[in-house]
């Protein structure tokens, strides 16, 4: 039996589309609305609907291959299928990062919550800064650590254990949050709030705050739990109907309760704290502390035990879903092969498990505040939607004859589309977090050159031939980014929107030249053997 049939089938739809939305309604909730009002003020509204739109384009291309190829962690194996090793590796590195990332996040968000209780010993665990940029103490690190060791245990013996935990967690998330905007909107409301300016004044709309907060201030970071139901349709019954519902299900149900959440903070903060704008603003629990404000107690005890709950849930998810990234990797022949050994009776990848949580413990100490490793897991995430619009093109058609059990209809035009506003978002995030990005994905490539020579070192010349485009990409959008306008900071020698303009016409150029580097890989090939022998055993 293969590592990939040792894997339980044992997730329903309804278990699916909760992984997926209790990844998305994660601490995001608890700290979003709040990010993303320092930034762009009541316009924060609309940088909500925007990264949904956004992510629905993305996720549509997801929703073919995540049915088409239903494998654990297999959104980091789409580039490979289509491009080969070199693209596929880089891919999925970027992926694996923004998603393991996430797991110390999360238990760093429950505690800066924790530290806004009553009581002294609560206050020692997070140092207040300016702009939300507060750090953890040591104390508040060591329960952080505590909590990712749980997330860790609730995996460790079975899939199935986790989807029943998951889903009851979730459905006390979808209701905490509504709660939350009900009571706030219905207890204190100032509607004078939403004609106050970002730093104070009077409201002006600005499209470039807007756009800035949908790729960095969380939008982002919260919706791209919809990747999860993809990586863990491996333990999918009847994938080809349980992802797309699953992702769709996710986005929908999320986007309304971060649109109450976000009219419900914008107005109920009180009006004399706006003197200085919504840039001002300073919280270490955001609805908690507007909860007690307006003297509703028993919400912000709610609040508080939610804090643990929210984030929990789906720091599980995200420990579950990395663990079976990393043994999509290793079947890609990229990482150590002890990473792809699957338990005989629980059927969980353990050592990769182990290798996620040491990963976490290194995030946890090196970024101690919800906000610093938010901004990094926004931009991180940005690059995993790159690589995928592409694939599902390449791989119409170079494996026509592949089973699809959801095709995607108009695909050839919600490609690009997606594409572009990845490439858009990417730029959003602005100088120098984009050139940062490069350095991010230099650093492993040794590990893949080290694995090429082990292999077939003659064949590098073909991956790097199916590379280019990508390679040349991330440095094309680099150096826009830092001659672009100085609204997203940029050196100002493209004005502000011929620069959004010359982004998507490079990343349109871009995408039909991925488009045609793609070609029939050995790892397709594979598949399709593997799909033919198994319909003659049918047969």
């Amino acid at each position: 039996m293969s590592n990939e049939n040792a894997i339980r089938r044992e997730v329903g739809a309804i278990a699916l589309m909760f992984t997926g939305l209790g990844s998305i309604i994660g601490s995001g909730w608890l700290f979003g609305a709040w990010r993303a009002a320092q930034l762009a003020g009541p316009g924060a509204i609309y940088a909500w609907i925007i990264g949904a739109v956004v992510i629905l384009f993305v996720a549509l291309t997801y929703a073919e291959l995540g049915a088409m190829f239903p494998e654990s962690g297999g959104a980091v194996r789409y580039g490979h299928y289509s491009h080969g090793t070199l693209v596929g590796f880089v891919a999925g590195w970027a992926a694996w990062i923004a998603i393991v990332s996430v797991i110390p996040v999360e238990a760093e968000a429950s505690v800066q919550y924790m530290s806004s209780w009553p009581w002294a010993w609560a206050h020692a665990l997070y140092v207040h800064a300016a702009n939300g940029q507060g750090e953890l103490t040591v104390a508040g690190l060591s329960i952080s650590a505590v909590l990712v060791v749980l997330y860790f245990l609730v995996n460790f013996w079975s899939v199935k254990v986790f989807a029943g935990t998951n889903s009851a967690i979730t459905f006390f998330k979808l209701i905490v949050p509504a709660a939350t905007a009900i009571a706030l909107i219905y207890t204190g409301f100032h509607w004078e709030n939403f004609h106050v300016g970002t730093h104070g004044g009077k409201h002006v709309g600005n499209l470039a705050a807007i756009l800035t907060a949908v790729a960095t201030s969380g939008i982002v970071f919260s919706y791209n739990g919809f990747q999860s139901p993809v990586n863990l349709a491996g333990e999918a019954r009847h994938p080809g109907r349980s992802v797309p519902f699953a992702i769709f299900g996710s986005i929908a149900l999320s986007t309304v309760v971060y649109l109450m959440l976000q009219v419900a903070f914008l107005g109920s903060v009180a009006p004399e704290h706006l003197g200085e704008g919504w840039a001002a603003l300073e919280y270490s629990s955001p609805f908690a502390q507007l909860a007690l404000a307006l003297n509703l107690n028993w919400l912000a005890i709610l609040l508080y035990a939610d804090a643990f709950v929210s984030p929990s849930g789906t720091g599980s998810t995200y420990t579950a879903t990395t663990a079976r990234m990393i043994y999509a990797m290793e079947r890609s022949g990229t990482v150590p092969e002890v990473f792809g050994r699957v338990h005989p009776r629980y059927g969980i990848p353990r050592p990769a498990m182990w290798f996620n949580l040491a990963v976490s413990f290194v995030f946890l100490f090196f970024f101690r505040g919800w906000g610093k490793l938010a901004a990094v897991i926004s931009v991180a995430t940005i690059i995993t939607y790159l690589v995928v619009p592409i694939s599902v093109i390449v791989l119409r058609r170079t494996a026509p004859n592949l089973h699809r059990p959801l095709r995607v209809p108009g695909l050839s035009l919600l490609a690009p589309i997606a594409f572009v506003l990845a490439t858009l978002m990417l730029f959003w995030a602005r100088w120098p977090h984009t050139g940062q990005i490069m350095l991010l994905l230099i650093l492993p490539l040794p590990v893949y050159l080290y694995y090429q020579a082990k292999g077939n070192w003659q064949d590098f010349g073909r991956q790097l031939r199916a590379s280019w485009w990508l390679l040349a990409y991330l440095i094309t959008i680099t150096i826009l980014s830092w001659a672009g306008s100085k609204e997203f900071e940029g050196h100002g020698y493209i004005g502000f929107g011929w620069d959004q303009l010359c982004v998507a016409l490079t990343s349109l150029a871009f995408y039909f030249w991925g488009v045609r580097s793609g070609w029939r890989t050995p790892a397709v090939i594979g598949v399709e053997n593997d799909a033919a022998e198994m319909a003659a055993v049918k047969s």
